[in-house]
C-alpha cells in the first residue's frame, strides 16, 4: 500500500499514533516536573534526602550481599588456597566494599573520583590475579 492509497480516517489514525509515540519523552519529563513541583510545594526535601541516604545504604548492602553469595558459593575452593592468596583475595574484597562506602558518603571531587577508580581497579586486579593464579595448573 502506498501513502496515497490510505483513507483519510486511516491517515488521521496513523498521524495520532505517530504524535503520541514521538512525545513519550515529553510525557516522561512532564511527570518528573509534576513530581518535583509536588515535592517543593509540600516541602518534602528533608524526606527526599532521607530516602536518598536509605537508598545508598541499601545499595551498599546489596553489594555486600552479592559478595557474600559469591564467597559462599566458592568458599570450599578458596579454603584450599595458600594463606597468602586468601589474605590477598579477602583483603581486596574488603577494600572494594570500603572504597564504595567511602565514595558514597563523601562529597566527591575530581581527585576523589580518580582515587576511587584507581583503588577499585587495583583491588579488582588483585582479586582477579589471585583467582587466576590459583586456577592455573602449570
Amino acid at each position: 500500500m502506498r501513502a496515497g492509497d490510505l483513507t483519510p480516517t486511516r491517515q488521521a489514525r496513523l498521524a495520532t499514533v505517530d504524535c503520541v509515540s514521538s512525545h513519550r519523552t515529553l510525557r516522561g519529563f512532564a511527570i518528573l516536573v509534576l513530581i518535583s513541583i509536588g515535592i517543593v510545594v509540600l516541602r518534602l526535601q528533608a524526606t527526599l534526602s532521607a530516602l536518598y541516604v536509605i537508598a545508598r545504604i541499601a545499595f551498599l548492602l546489596a553489594i555486600a550481599f552479592f559478595l557474600f553469595l559469591l564467597w559462599r558459593e566458592h568458599r570450599s575452593d578458596i579454603d584450599l588456597w595458600p594463606s597468602r592468596a586468601r589474605w590477598v583475595f579477602y583483603g581486596s574484597a574488603a577494600l572494594i566494599v570500603v572504597d564504595i562506602a567511602a565514595i558514597s558518603f563523601i562529597r566527591e571531587s575530581g581527585l576523589d573520583a580518580v582515587v576511587f577508580v584507581f583503588v577499585l581497579a587495583a583491588a579488582g586486579f588483585a582479586m582477579w590475579r589471585t583467582w587466576r593464579d590459583q586456577h592455573s595448573y602449570s
